[in-house]
């Protein structure tokens, strides 16, 4: 469904059971509210499940960038607002983590709890050079270039060999997001900058990250876990970047473990 929020066309789903706490998927770079069909039949039993797609993503409108993780929160926010929703569990995976830290420090009077899955809380100056490279790609040769290195880091050899259903249209996905978009939101990222703050989340706080994960790696979760007070890390073994997808069976027992213990 659209909504327009924060000035924008924004697309989300809402489904599961009523008159309970929401819990909220925001989706990595180049995916959409796809991402998380692993997760939907675990969740809906015992919560109001919202997804959406991210600013330049999916269906949801991708106006010309450079975007900011705050202009993000602020989506996320005006989304709410405009479900009238009060507070949430938000679950964000990557991208959708870092958007997570955003209203973790600038909103958490509207958070129930804080789930980072795969992510990072900063993109240092020997980042940039990579970050930059996937703008240039995407630019000149579009979403078709990126896609074979984008799949090799998001799942590992034996999870792209066995070739599932849920690579496809992970892939499909990737390969229908809006290069402005994707252009935008690299532009985001770029300058994740939460490390030194996380010291101020106070909010019960789950860490889950892919053992094999090579862009997000379990040191940058290790990094998170240290600075959050109280938090709970967990590392899943044979995953990469999108654990939720190649290991749903280990990322959903740790997910709904931590949601139902609040």
């Amino acid at each position: 469904m659209l909504m327009k929020a924060n000035g924008i066309q924004m697309n989300y789903e809402i489904s599961g059971k009523q008159e309970v706490q929401t819990v909220m998927l925001s989706h990595s770079l180049g995916s959409s509210l796809v991402m998380w069909h692993p997760q939907m039949d675990l969740l809906e039993p015992y919560f109001v499940v919202l997804r959406y797609d991210t600013r330049g993503h999916g269906r949801s409108e991708a106006p010309k960038g450079p975007y900011t993780l705050e202009l993000f929160g602020e989506d996320v926010i005006g989304l709410l607002d405009a479900l009238e929703i009060d507070k949430v569990h938000f679950v964000g995976l990557s991208m959708g983590g870092m958007i997570g830290q955003c209203l973790a420090l600038n909103h958490p009077n509207r958070l129930h709890s804080l789930i980072l899955c795969d992510t990072s809380s900063i993109v240092t100056k020997e980042g940039q050079p990579a970050i930059q490279e996937r703008i240039d790609t995407a630019r000149n040769r579009g979403m078709q270039a990126l896609v074979g290195p984008t799949m090799e880091r998001w799942f590992t050899p034996s999870f792209i060999s066995k070739n599932p259903p849920g690579l496809g249209i992970i892939r499909k996905q990737f390969l229908a997001t809006p290069v402005e978009g994707y252009i935008g939101c690299n532009e985001a990222i770029r300058k994740l900058n939460y490390r030194d703050q996380l010291s101020g989340i106070k909010l019960p706080t789950l860490i889950l990250v892919g053992e094999d994960d090579p862009g997000t790696p379990v040191a940058a979760a290790q990094a998170i876990h240290e600075r959050i007070k109280n938090s709970k890390l967990v590392i899943i073994p044979s995953a990469r970047h999108l654990s939720n997808v190649e290991q749903p069976k280990v990322f959903n027992e740790a997910l709904l473990g931590f949601l139902r213990s609040l």
